[in-house]
């Protein structure tokens, strides 16, 4: 491409590819992606966006082509990559003028600068750094801040390199440029500091941007670039100057507005500062032993104490917690149980942590997360009144979470508390103690200093597990404030019953859980509705936990379901629905049956609700769950809710509607559900089985990952599901399609996608051992190659010799034309081919460890006599071999008659009893129990079976021919064989 030429064209198409009009922007678009791999093309770009008289739009588009093509061009293997002689010179003109005026397309080329330095600096583009570190001291100061914004960039970029020859460069280029960098960023910072309290806004703006801009050079520099960064002066001298500067920059804060874009900006500074310390710290714990002592020092007196007053700010505060905290928290701190066997680097840190943490300085910063940061603000109570559900959202660490420092402080609190809990928790226990009894409700302040105290009595739980008579403290404090109805007592009310949350699963005696199920009841009618959507959190915990017991909760649970349901309806927020709906699913799951008759409001509400939700996925999740829990609950009766319940599934579990993303997993689940549960199948039911097909027609290079997916299992249980409801209508009306999807997918698949795709042979032959044979013939050769050549993987070969006894066992004609089929592609006999066939079966039964399937291959194998053929009569001991084998695993001896019985065997008037904890049977349930009555595993006895086919072969042979034959076999196996068949 000339240059010369060229520009005008490309400029005018990129000017028309800035257009509204898409008439005139695609066509513009296509001429431009056809000119990526065009040689000069890039050259053109960079003269259209370095020149500052063009449009800033079109100058922009330039920028981001020349960036998209460095992703996809630059790399030397690239297709259609760029000649080395154009990179050369476009990496020249790039470095020329650091002089853009417009501070968007300034960052953009920077970041491609970067971009290219990753990949060719420093052996293509040695000249880039001292470039850089030239331009960064020139006067002229947009040319310096442009020539410092490429330099951050270049080494954010080279820093992210994990490669070890890559991490080398870089260590030596940051010792080869850190002293430059410091002495930069001192530079800038006395010249900021100086222009604080003299100098025009504009001025002190500027230098503040070339502090934090030299800044970020050097946390990348320091947090990076060494090895061993605590054996360079220079880097600890850096680290050790940081606090002095936070506090002159942290006084600064002091004569500079809250709203105003210095303050902004200053404050970023002051948070990168703690940025350094903490990546520095996460990096290198050994090399931050140094600073353990100043940065608890620093953090705990602008935290805790009158220091910080007036100067700090929330996240600051944050930073600060979170730097005490990882080195409370720090593995690298903490010696081994045998002291001796510890580092000296460790032993030193932690004799450093020990000599901070006193008892004094625990019990000031215990006491002061607890009755300052624990409080409720006045901005927290005026949310609470005015937007209740935004309040609890936030409280419970949603999306749109305003307040960061109150979980900060939470975890700071709980952090320490466990690290250092035998001096903690007499503190904890006295502020407690000075609590006792109700509290003036006139007197708000005292209402909050409670409130926080049991916030850190319920964080605390597990620490003061044998300290705590929670039982006690339950019945004759918490639960009398509960009963408290006065509505400034609801700060209290609402922490009370968070606050037993918190308790349930740690120490709470099962016999108090009644008393708890009334107050929760009481309390889910509360004039408040943050009391009320607290309740059903706690309510969830409780339901949840281990010890919980049906029997107990089922006097309540109308009562309950009831009030949730009116919850439900009354909360407006898309977050709030899905948390009242999670407790819902909750309570119906653990009640399962139980819940039939409470559930008609829920059934009715939630067509409207999953209307109301169209563009909430998040919240159709949700619906999704309870459905899920609500057709188990319900059983067969789920049919009442079919006209809902199917658009949902077919929407949910359709791959071309949008919402599949966010829905597919739980549209899998209530499709699987409703199938289990379903009494019979309908129309409807049967026609959504049309999305399963998109669902296993993935692309081969994914298959391996996805087939052992969650998802893909779930949908080969939905296709066994349709097997096990209605074999016939399901087969007839998409087998083929199905086995189509399944031969395409079997020679790609893992090991455990191939045994998934068997199964459904294996079922459907078990259910209908006539049809499907017929309908998924195509795939039975596989599985005939399968088992003559000996597949390797047991789990397969397990399953194959399953499929292919259902077929001999149950329909011994279609076996026979297999056979022939084969026969003819192995270009052998039959005879000879089911001899080879009978031998690898008996090499591999140990492949199959199921009683079942061992069961099934006996039968199958004993089906084949009598028979005068001479293959079959030559496999005989094989055949009598496998029968053995499989009788041992499923015979059981009666210890009275010293008699053995087939435990296989099933009977028609079986019930098996259904325990409190165990969940009753499903329809699908019913149908397995209703096809093993069918199934010749379960009822016919192998004994009798082995002796009504040897009696049948000896009365082909006669007596002499039978003893002969039984001669072949070995006769420890001739002996178990009659110790088996005692009484026959």
């Amino acid at each position: 491409m000339d240059l010369n030429s060229a520009s005008s064209v490309v400029l005018q198409v990129l000017t028309q590819a800035t257009s509204q009009d898409t008439a005139v922007l695609k066509p513009a678009e296509e001429q431009l992606k056809q000119w990526e791999t065009q040689p000069g093309f890039y050259s053109v770009l960079l003269n259209i966006f370095t020149n500052h008289t063009l449009d800033m739009n079109v100058r922009w588009l330039a920028v981001l082509y020349f960036k998209h093509g460095i992703d996809r061009y630059w790399r030397r293997v690239a297709p259609h990559a760029l000649s080395e002689e154009e990179k050369s010179t476009l990496r020249a003109g790039l470095i020329t003028n650091f002089n853009e005026p417009i501070n968007q397309i300034a960052t953009q080329i920077a970041v491609l600068i970067a971009k290219v330095a990753r990949l060719d600096c420093p052996r293509q583009w040695p000249e880039l750094i001292p470039t850089l570190v030239e331009s960064v001291k020139v006067q002229d100061d947009l040319r310096q801040h442009r020539a410092l914004l490429t330099f951050y960039h270049v080494t954010k970029t080279l820093a992210s390199k994990r490669l070890a020859a890559d991490r080398k460069l870089f260590y030596d280029l940051a010792s080869g440029i850190y002293s430059f960098a410091c002495s930069l960023w001192n530079h800038h910072t006395d010249t900021f500091l100086q222009q604080i309290s003299s100098g025009s806004e504009t001025a002190v703006l500027s230098s503040l941007e070339r502090t934090l801009l030299s800044l970020k050079v050097l946390r990348k520099l320091t947090v990076n670039g060494f090895v061993e960064p605590h054996k360079n002066l220079e880097v600890m001298g850096f680290l050790h100057g940081i606090f002095e500067r936070l506090k002159q920059f942290l006084e600064c804060s002091r004569n500079i507005g809250t709203d105003n874009v210095c303050r902004d900006r200053l404050e970023k500074t002051i948070i990168l500062f703690t940025k350094v310390l903490l990546d520095f710290l996460d990096q290198h714990p050994i090399s931050f032993t140094p600073l353990i002592q100043r940065s608890l020092e620093f953090s705990v007196s602008y935290v805790f104490t009158e220091v910080g007053e007036g100067v700090t700010f929330e996240r600051f505060i944050v930073q600060c917690m979170n730097l005490i905290k990882m080195i409370v928290k720090n593995y690298a701190y903490k010696p081994s149980k045998n002291f001796e066997d510890s580092s000296p680097e460790t032993i030193e840190a932690h004799k450093i942590k020990m000599a901070f943490f006193t008892y004094p300085t625990l019990t000031e910063i215990c006491r002061r997360l607890v009755s300052h940061y624990f409080l409720l603000t006045e901005e927290e109570l005026t949310m609470w009144e005015e937007d209740p559900e935004g309040f609890t959202v936030e409280e419970t660490g949603g999306d749109s979470w305003k307040y960061s420092l109150r979980p900060c402080t939470e975890v700071l609190f709980i952090d320490i508390f466990h690290e250092y809990n035998q001096t903690l928790t007499p503190v904890l226990l006295e502020m407690m103690q000075t609590l006792q009894g109700p509290t003036n409700v006139e007197d708000m302040n005292a209402l909050l200093i409670k409130d926080a105290v049991y916030n850190a009595v319920g964080l605390a739980a597990f620490e003061l597990f044998d300290s705590v008579d929670f039982d006690q403290w339950f019945k004759n404090q918490l639960l009398p404030e509960l009963q408290v109805s006065h509505n400034r007592y609801k700060p209290l009310r609402r922490r009370v019953i968070w606050l037993i949350g918190q308790w349930i699963s740690v120490k709470f005696k099962s016999d108090l859980r009644p008393m708890l199920y009334e107050a929760i009841c009481n309390l889910l009618q509360d004039q408040d509705l943050v009391v009320r959507i607290e309740t059903a959190t706690t309510l969830k915990l409780t339901v949840d936990d281990f010890e919980f017991r049906t029997d107990q909760f089922l006097p309540y649970l109308e009562t309950m379901f009831t009030l949730l349901f009116q919850l439900l309806q009354q909360v407006t927020e898309c977050d709030t629905k899905m948390h009242v709906l999670h407790v819902l699913s909750c309570v119906i799951e653990r009640v399962n049956v139980q819940i039939r008759p409470y559930v008609g409001c829920l059934v009715q509400y939630l067509p409207l609700l999953w209307k109301q939700s169209e563009e909430h996925n998040m919240l159709r999740c949700a619906i999704l769950t309870t459905l899920i829990h609500l057709v188990q609950g319900l059983g067969a009766d789920s049919k009442n809710l079919y006209p809902f319940l199917l658009p949902v599934i077919q929407l949910s579990t359709d791959v071309s509607q949008p919402p599949h993303v966010y829905l597919l997993e739980d549209g899998l689940e209530l499709w699987l559900v409703t199938l289990e549960n379903s009494p019979c199948v309908t129309q409807e039911l049967l026609r959504i089985f049309q999305n399963m097909s998109p669902l296993l027609e993935l692309p081969s290079s994914c298959l391996a990952n996805e087939l052992s997916s969650e998802n893909l299992r779930t949908c080969f249980k939905i296709i066994n599901g349709y097997i096990f409801l209605s074999s016939t209508e399901f087969l007839q009306t998409y087998a083929v399609g199905l086995c189509q999807s399944f031969c395409e997918l079997l020679p790609e698949i893992t090991t455990e996608g191939q045994v998934q795709v068997l199964k459904v042979l294996e079922n459907t032959f078990k259910v209908n051992p006539v049809l499907g044979p017929q309908m998924f013939q195509p795939i039975l050769p596989y599985v005939f190659r399968g088992v003559i050549e000996g597949e390797r993987y047991p789990v397969v070969m397990s399953v194959y010799l399953a499929v292919m006894g259902r077929v001999l066992l149950q329909n011994a004609s279609f076996f026979s034309s297999l056979l022939n089929e084969m026969g003819r592609e192995f270009n052998q006999e039959m005879d000879q081919l089911l001899g080879n066939v009978i031998e690898m079966w008996v090499d591999r039964l140990d492949n199959i460890t199921q009683p079942e399937r061992k069961k099934l291959s006996a039968l199958a194998l004993l089906s084949l006599l009598p028979s005068d053929n001479s293959v079959i009569q030559d496999k005989f001991c094989a055949i009598i071999n496998i029968s053995v084998e499989a009788l041992h695993d499923v015979m059981t001896e009666d210890p009275e008659t010293r008699t053995y019985k087939d435990c296989m065997l099933m009977c028609h008037h079986e019930v098996p009893k259904v325990t409190e904890d165990e969940e009753p049977p499903t329809e699908q349930d019913k149908r397995k129990k209703m096809l093993a009555l069918k199934d010749p595993v379960h009822t016919v006895s192998l004994q009798q079976f082995i002796y009504e086919k040897l009696k049948a072969q000896q009365e082909i042979l006669g007596e002499q021919g039978f003893q002969s034959l039984m001669e072949t076999v070995d006769t420890e196996i001739v002996t178990q064989l009659q110790e088996f068949l005692q009484g026959f």
